[in-house]
């Protein structure tokens, strides 16, 4: 078995379809059908049926699916081990990084540490901060990056906090909020928490929801244009004109924030890659690089 048919095996396992599948591991349909049998023919069973819903395992293919997943780590693990033999910094980190911080904030950040070590390769996964909490735990990752207060019991640094806002075109009362379209957007059951338990606190009636799109990128447009407001994290509107923003505060008066977290195991930190990123997030002057916002409440 070579190192790709465990990745086959894997993508197979999560797309359950065959175009999927390629697409992901940039091969084609025929390269990938063909692997497949000569894994079946290799250990002598059949690990997948084609139907017209797609990929279905085999209890045989189920395990070798599982034991896909192991290899891989495993495999990982040796590559970083015999980097780390070598006392350079080199090797591969990677990362599992919130969709919003991978837009906005990642690209700098890599680009920065690539200058100190160009020997460095990086291998980014992005999507919602759950997924990426999960992936981190089950060690697929070697840092996270994400957005909210995440039960994390290994090692974790504060990289901001982030105030929300009731963001619109034209100046709202607060009090009128119940009574004005609102548009929102998809985003993490954290985030979504916090809003809806900041509205309880404060109204008794439910919002009047006028449209939800995808992103968050998206909300921002549509407030722009006056089409409603939104309640929004205050970063995504730096640089931008003529908004208008009241911070959300509990009922004690004090803002309400979003953290940001950077997550990643102890032990990790035995690879020299990884102790000389972590080491580089923490030496990050506080008002020249990713950790500054603005705390101010007014603007």
């Amino acid at each position: 078995m070579r190192s790709h048919d465990w990745e086959i095996l894997k993508s197979l396992f999560v797309y359950k379809n065959i175009t999927k599948a390629a697409e992901a591991l940039y091969i084609s349909q025929p390269a990938l059908t063909n692997r497949v049998k000569q894994i079946e023919k290799e250990f002598g069973t059949v690990i997948i049926n084609r139907g017209r819903r797609g990929v279905q395992f085999t209890p045989q293919g189920e395990y070798l699916a599982k034991c896909a997943e192991e290899m891989l780590i495993k495999l990982q693990e040796i590559k970083d081990n015999l980097s780390n033999m070598e006392n350079d910094i080199v090797g591969t980190i990677k990362f599992g990084v919130s969709n919003y911080f991978t837009k906005y904030k990642l690209p700098k950040l890599l680009r920065l540490f690539k200058d100190q070590y160009p020997n460095v390769e990086f291998q980014v996964t992005t999507g919602w901060s759950r997924d990426m909490f999960h992936a981190l735990y089950n060690k697929e990752v070697h840092i996270a990056f994400v957005r909210g207060d995440y039960h994390w019991q290994g090692e974790k640094q504060l990289l901001y906090e982030e105030p929300l806002c009731i963001a619109s075109k034209n100046e709202v009362s607060i009090e009128d909020l119940p009574y004005l379209p609102r548009i929102d957007y998809k985003t993490d059951h954290l985030l979504k928490a916090m809003v809806e338990n900041w509205w309880s606190d404060n109204y008794s009636v439910p919002p009047r929801i006028a449209m939800e799109v995808d992103q968050a990128d998206t909300c921002k447009e549509m407030v722009v244009n006056g089409l409603g407001y939104a309640i929004l994290p205050g970063m995504i509107l730096n640089g931008i004109e003529g908004m208008h923003k009241i911070y959300l505060t509990d009922q004690n008066g004090q803002p309400i924030l979003r953290n940001t977290w950077m997550f990643y195991h102890a032990d990790a930190l035995e690879l020299n890659v990884i102790h000389a990123f972590v080491t580089f997030i923490k030496e990050l002057h506080l008002e020249n690089t990713i950790y500054h916002y603005s705390r101010s409440m007014h603007g």
